[in-house]
């Protein structure tokens, strides 16, 4: 992760949120190369999701709704995050990431450890364990660990526990309810009848405009809505990056379905094409699995939720998460707004509330997988038989941020640049391409490869004297042929789609 992170700074993809006044923890701002691989991601979503279906369509929601919108979803009274405070260190943690457990030596609890979630947990407390066993000199066998987080935690147990921070016990608070929404105002006035807040979810504004795109839109069952916008979450623990931050971008899509459809089937069927769409724009099945929540954990108005799951450098986490949710949503706004949800069943002749399949993926997420997934460093040997380190992503041309590199081979041979200018001008009427005369060709190589671009192409005395082909060279297999202007712009055409 630090040398990813190192790059995506490095290179524009990625900075800091305010960073010369020391940054602000939770936000981040997106680079040049980062906002094209963003505008990329969402694109090719919605190209997939919405453009090249007929039965789902897209809308574009205000951040901010009223008030009554976030009260009919359970949003007010139920968005909440358990939250512990260390009373020293004034550190505060989400009481399902802090894991805890007791120091057991034959049969008798000595004290208690601490560690926040990761891939190591377990072994963290265990090697704890240990160390504190050595450090009150106690004889006998210690039991294995068993780690519990603090959701969990009995009231009597709070003052034994050790906070993270200072690693001794007595300081952390019990677990309390963290709202996660920010709240404002809106107008003049700032007391209680000005309260809003800024949408923690895309998903409501989808529900809440059902009947409208129902009269507008000639859909019908079973149809989507979709949807591609800012959210925000008062995170308690921004971490991992801009995998959990407090500013993030969603798509979301609401699939409408009959009441007596056979939602596990389309539900299945939505998780099939969340991975095939993975795989479209270059994460390794390799990378990802499905994790299905257990029934006890659910939702009491979910039928059923199931995570496509990636395994980042930092464990496997959560990047797609496809719920159906009955017709709760719809349900709850038409009884609160006092304005039915409802569509009209030509086959029965009734009146019915759909049922929903949400299918919810983060921008930021995804952006971060690809990051992941397409990094690599390797030792390759230069034209004199020497070893150098490159370091490249592997992006697939669909999402990669600069399509095509194209370079003179000299700077200073003035029909070398007209025609690389030339073919330069004409690929960015429809594609990112870039332009670069600086240096080596074999550097300019290697600049390329480290933001993904997937071609480069060289102008070369060949392309002026000859045929006018030029030199294509592939970043992955670092191969390089001879190709036509008209191969070139045929190639870029299969490829980015």
């Amino acid at each position: 992760m630090e040398a990813i992170v190192a790059l995506a700074k490095r290179r524009g993809f990625v900075f800091q949120s305010s960073e010369i006044y020391g940054g602000i923890n939770g936000f981040f701002d997106y680079g040049p190369l980062g906002a094209e691989l963003k505008k990329n991601i969402r694109d090719c979503w919605w190209d997939d999701m919405v453009r090249r279906r007929d039965d789902i369509v897209g809308i574009e929601t205000s951040i901010i709704m009223h008030p009554k919108v976030w009260e009919a979803s359970g949003h007010v009274a139920g968005f909440t995050d358990p939250l512990v405070d260390c009373k020293v260190s004034k550190q505060r943690y989400r009481a399902d990431q802090l894991f805890f457990a007791a120091v057991v030596v034959d049969g008798s609890t000595i004290g208690y450890v601490s560690a926040l979630e990761s891939e190591k947990t377990e072994a963290e407390l265990q090697t704890a364990a240990e160390a504190l066993k050595r450090k009150k000199a106690v004889q006998g066998k210690l039991a294995p660990v068993q780690p519990r987080d603090m959701t969990l935690v009995a009231p009597e147990e709070i003052a034994l526990i050790p906070s993270p921070a200072t690693g001794e016990p007595g300081s952390l608070t019990a677990p309390r309810s963290f709202n996660m929404m920010f709240q404002t105002n809106v107008g003049a006035m700032t007391d209680a009848s000005s309260v809003a807040y800024l949408r923690p979810e895309t998903a409501q504004g989808m529900f809440v405009d059902f009947k409208n795109v129902v009269d507008t839109g000639r859909v019908k069952l079973p149809f989507g809505i979709a949807q591609i916008g800012k959210s925000f979450r008062n995170e308690i623990t921004p971490r991992n990056f801009i995998f959990r931050s407090r500013e993030f971008e969603q798509m979301e899509m609401e699939y409408f379905i009959h009441e007596d459809a056979d939602w596990a089937k389309c539900h299945r069927e939505w998780i099939d094409w969340c991975r095939q769409w993975l795989a479209s724009i270059g994460l390794p099945e390799s990378h990802l699995s499905e994790y299905n929540h257990p029934k006890e954990k659910l939702a009491f108005y979910s039928k059923g939720t199931t995570d496509i799951m990636f395994r980042y450098p930092f464990g496997v986490q959560e990047l797609w998460g496809i719920a159906a949710r009955g017709n709760y949503d719809l349900s709850q706004h038409a009884a609160t707004s006092g304005v039915p949800q409802e569509l009209f069943d030509e086959t029965t002749k009734k009146k019915l509330t759909p049922h929903v399949i949400e299918p919810a993926v983060g921008v930021d997420r995804i952006f971060l997988a690809l990051l992941c997934a397409g990094y690599a460093e390797e030792e390759i040997k230069d034209e004199k038989g020497n070893v150098e380190k490159r370091t490249v992503l592997r992006f697939s041309p669909r999402i990669a941020p600069v399509k095509v590199a194209v370079f003179p081979l000299l700077k200073n041979k003035p029909e070398l640049v007209a025609r690389a200018q030339e073919i330069y001008r004409r690929l960015k009427r429809k594609y990112a391409a870039f332009y670069d005369e600086s240096g080596a060709i074999g550097r300019r190589y290697r600049r390329q490869d480290e933001i993904g671009t997937p071609w480069c192409v060289t102008i070369d005395f060949e392309t002026i004297e000859k045929d006018g082909s030029f030199t294509l060279r592939e970043r992955d297999s670092m191969t390089q042929r001879r190709i036509s202007e008209a191969e070139l712009f045929a190639l870029l055409e299969e490829k980015v789609w």
